[in-house]
C-alpha cells in the first residue's frame, strides 16, 4: 500500500506529468482530513457525487494546507467493500496545492 501511495504521489507531483488532474478546492476540514474538490476534473473521478469529489487527503510533510478556491493537483483512489452486510465506500485523495 505504501508503494502504491508513493507511486501515485510521484505521478501527481513529479515534473514529468504531462496532463495533471487539477480541480478547485471546495472545502477542507483539518480535523477529519476530508478534502472536497470541484470542477470538471473532480466530477469525472470515481466516487464523485453531486459535482464534488470528497475523500480523505493524504499529504507529504511539506504540503500547503488547502483553502477554498485553491487549485489542487491530484489523483484519487475509490474503494468499496461489504462489511456486516453493508457496502462501505472510501475515497483517498493524494496531491498538493498548485502554487
Amino acid at each position: 500500500m505504501c508503494l502504491l501511495a508513493g507511486y501515485l504521489l510521484g505521478m501527481v507531483t513529479g515534473p514529468s506529468q504531462a496532463n495533471p488532474t487539477v480541480a478547485k478546492v471546495a472545502s477542507y476540514d483539518a480535523q477529519t482530513k476530508e478534502l472536497c474538490l470541484e470542477g470538471k476534473a473532480a466530477e469525472g473521478q470515481e466516487g464523485a457525487q453531486g459535482g464534488e469529489l470528497c475523500g480523505v487527503w493524504r499529504r507529504t510533510v511539506d504540503s500547503a494546507t488547502p483553502s477554498k478556491g485553491d487549485d489542487f493537483k491530484f489523483v484519487s483512489v475509490a474503494t468499496s467493500g461489504n462489511f456486516d452486510g453493508e457496502t462501505h465506500r472510501q475515497v483517498v485523495i493524494y496531491g498538493d496545492v498548485v502554487k
